[in-house]
């Protein structure tokens, strides 16, 4: 009886074995550096902190680079890559992938679920203007991390129910003593600029004891003075207000699945 019991025991185990591995097996990691841009390192470090960043957000943040999109559009190859290699939380497949091809120098965000709510059009816009310059310079480290790091936070505001989107952008903290030292410092040059300019042009003029030497005889004989207001006129032109409506556009996937995403060139 025992050793049917422990018979039993042991083939549940191994079935469960079984699945984790084919679990694992479909599951691609959160680097697929096929670009080979990445050092071992590098790679290592960037996959700890996407592997962090989605489990405790419950939203995958995955680093894509390919040097050749096979004839598919950085749009098209971002949305497969991510749909058919097991990515997403949930019931949504909640996720964002950043693709960096080769190719043609092209980046493409695919958000999916609760990504396309954290991530809009202009998150999009914002995101890639962080990373875009390390592409760039070949600095894929940098602009990897930037992407995760910025990705995390604008999950976490979208979780408090008010994403980032038009007119509700993430501020740069004010520095104030640096503002401070800057305006001095400008001042100070405008300040040496003018005076050397206006020092130049009283060259040829000396010193006088008194007011009426620099009066020239017979060139000036005020008869009445008299000041007076003419007319004022203020003219105020309204602030153009943002053209769009914010949220995210969506397409439809090859395999039927809804995305946003937005991309361009480095």
């Amino acid at each position: 009886m025992k050793k049917k019991i422990f018979s039993a025991a042991l083939a549940i185990i191994m079935l469960f074995a079984v699945t984790v591995t084919a679990f694992a097996a479909d599951s691609m990691p959160r680097v697929c550096d096929g670009a080979d841009l990445l050092s071992e390192s590098e790679e290592d470090a960037l996959l700890s902190k996407l592997d962090e960043i989605s489990v405790r957000q419950q939203t995958d943040i995955v680093v894509v680079t390919a040097d050749t999109l096979e004839g598919k559009t950085p749009m098209e190859y971002a949305d497969d890559f991510y749909n058919y290699n097991g990515y997403g939380f949930g019931e949504n497949r909640d996720g964002v992938l950043l693709l960096v091809s080769m190719e043609d120098r092209d980046w493409w965000i695919s958000t999916t679920g609760f990504g396309i709510t954290a991530i809009t059009d202009a998150g999009i816009d914002y995101i890639s203007d962080k990373f875009t310059d390390s592409l760039s310079e070949g600095e894929y480290a940098d602009a990897f991390n930037a992407y995760a790091e910025l990705c995390d936070k604008f999950i976490t505001q979208a979780k408090t129910g008010k994403p980032y989107d038009y007119g509700n952008m993430p501020k740069a903290p004010f520095n104030v003593l640096w503002h401070i030292c800057i305006s001095i410092a400008v001042g100070f040059a405008v300040a040496l600029i003018v005076t050397g300019i206006m020092k130049g042009k009283l060259k040829t003029v000396r010193f006088q004891s008194a007011a009426a030497s620099y009066v020239k005889d017979g060139s000036m004989n005020v008869t009445e003075s008299r000041d007076m207001f003419l007319y004022t006129h203020i003219s105020r032109t309204p602030k153009p207000k943002e053209s769009s409506s914010g949220g995210s556009s969506t397409h439809t996937s090859s395999s039927g699945s809804t995305h946003g995403g937005g991309g361009g060139k480095f």
